[in-house]
């Protein structure tokens, strides 16, 4: 007696736990409703869109782009939104006597329910329609659309069933946070390729086409084009790649399945050598100072590797404080005091710091118990920041500095860039003091509830503080610009901007000190409300 067929099982259980879902809240069900609804109004402008470009020049290079981004969306959307299906667990399905080969067939086709094979498959269709000409385009157009659509998805399934004990562990959690630099990243990115293709038009894309046509799953696309141009040869091999890439998905997801549906969960369980091994690493602490300064900058910069919520915001500001510079500069558009943008957006990380405890204050707060402790312990805390926010800020300025080729204004943009991390430490010390408030550890919130107005006061009110702090030398750059002989002397900024930038936080910690020892109390229930 044959088994019985899976298949059907697990497409009504992807719908079910789709309907399921939705019954859990109202506000679930429409927030479900209404991304789909607007993915589903954008597939359809995108499909109108497409279907225009059809018989311009370079229609091709436009849909060849289009379904590469697509295919490495589908790759990447497993690593960020871990949660986002419970069908991408297949650990759930371990106690069950099902085989990987009929359940690889089974997955594959309940992964095609959804708002998101529903949008691929009409950026395929559109992208079929803009290039092919003739019946023989569009008959191998629907042979390239179902073959480009399942190889979009078994990308996903292969990331999923390879990482899957990263992305249900802590770490995985951590690139689930990550994933807004991803999209501020890519935002900055699709900015910039849309003034250069503003500039300079759609040509801009045809040397990448003229290799992504080759890259599975846009080389089926490209198939459909080579049909119209009458290269018969050219599409039996665009096809045959992406038909042996489908192949190559499908071995490699089966084989991590039984793999993974065979093999004990070992993946939370570190061997007694590696685990004592990392007791006894003591690296980071011979580099740092003695006593309280060198454990409180040591547990800071843990924080900053482990902690998700912390990590994602450092990470963010390097990246982001990296990007506006550097874009501006390879666009000429840009100054070499863009570069202060990287010192703003390393200074902010100061605000808040005893938020970014959370509840676990109240051990750093057993230890403070005189304005002396607490000058230590914010001290350490500007120590810790220093360390990654100096060498960063030097290496932004040099850099767009270089792309410029505006040498001479290196010193006076370094004695800005320092002038400001020595305000924001001054301001983030003291409104770190005056308006703490509690992040959240769970979810994408940065804020609890109710703190918001802290949050705002907190950050903007100390950056608007620490532009007027640096009013001084800004003026002094400027009055150095616009006199006669003031070219001779800008070079005097960058001692007098660093010199300027350590008093202020000196100073600011030290009017700091005195807050954060009498507040102690206060400070600990804002930061624990999360």
């Amino acid at each position: 007696m044959s088994a019985p067929a899976i298949t059907p099982v697990f497409v009504r259980l992807k719908l079910s736990l789709l309907r399921n879902g939705l019954r859990q809240s109202g506000g679930r069900k429409a927030a479900y409703i209404t991304s789909a609804v607007l993915a589903l109004l954008f597939a359809a402008l995108q499909l109108i869109g497409l279907i225009a470009l059809r018989g311009h020049a370079h229609a091709e290079s436009v849909v060849v782009l289009a379904v590469a981004v697509l295919g490495l969306g589908w790759t990447v959307m497993p690593l960020f939104f871990p949660s986002g299906d419970e069908t991408l667990d297949p650990t759930r399905l371990v106690m069950l006597p099902l085989r990987p080969r009929p359940l690889v067939g089974a997955l594959l086709t309940a992964s095609l329910v959804g708002i998101g094979p529903l949008f691929t498959l009409c950026l395929l269709v559109g992208s079929v329609v803009a290039v092919a000409r003739g019946g023989a385009a569009f008959a191998v157009g629907a042979v390239a659309v179902v073959l480009a659509l399942l190889v979009c998805v078994a990308l996903a399934r292969s990331v999923a069933v390879a990482n899957v004990r990263l992305l249900t562990s802590r770490k995985g959690r951590d690139l689930a946070v990550l994933s807004g630099l991803v999209i501020a990243i890519g935002a900055q990115i699709v900015n910039f390729g849309a003034q250069r293709l503003g500039a300079s038009g759609l040509g801009e894309l045809d040397p990448a086409a003229e290799v992504l046509r080759w890259v599975p799953p846009a080389s089926a696309i490209g198939a459909v084009h080579a049909v119209s141009e009458g290269s018969y040869g050219l599409a039996v091999a665009q096809l045959a790649l992406t038909a042996g890439a489908l192949v190559t998905l499908l071995a490699f997801w089966s084989r991590h399945l039984t793999r993974l549906m065979t093999s004990p969960d070992g993946s939370t369980l570190p061997g007694a050598e590696s685990a004592a091994k990392e007791r006894s690493s003591t690296g980071l602490a011979r580099l740092l100072p003695a006593g309280r300064t060198g454990t409180v900058m040591e547990r800071g910069l843990r924080y900053v590797w482990r902690d998700p919520k912390t990590k994602a915001a450092w990470v963010t500001s390097l990246a982001i404080g990296l990007i506006v510079p550097v874009f501006n500069a390879w666009q000429g558009t840009g100054s070499v005091y863009f570069a202060c943008f990287a010192a703003g957006m390393l200074g902010i990380q100061m605000y808040n710091q005893f938020g970014q405890d959370t509840s676990a204050f109240w051990m750093v707060a057993m230890t403070i118990s005189s304005t002396h402790d607490a000058y230590v312990e914010l001290r350490a805390r500007a120590y810790a920041l220093l360390l990654i926010t100096l060498p960063y800020a030097t290496l932004v300025t040099v850099l767009t500095t270089a792309m410029l080729g505006d040498w001479r204004r290196l010193p006076e943009a370094l004695g800005l860039s320092f002038a400001l991390l020595g305000a924001m430490l001054a301001t983030g010390a003291w409104t770190s003091a005056r308006f703490p408030y509690s992040i959240p550890q769970e979810g994408y919130k940065n804020v609890a509830p109710g703190q918001t107005g802290l949050a705002w006061i907190s950050i903007f009110g100390g950056m608007m503080a620490a532009a007027l702090l640096c009013a001084p030398v800004i003026a002094l750059t400027i009055w150095l610009n616009v006199s006669a002989d003031g070219d001779d002397w800008t070079w005097l900024l960058l001692p007098a901007g660093t010199v300027y930038g350590a008093v202020l936080t000196a100073a600011g910690l030290k009017l700091a000190a005195p807050r954060t020892a009498r507040r102690l109390p206060e400070i600990l229930a804002a930061v624990s409300k999360g």
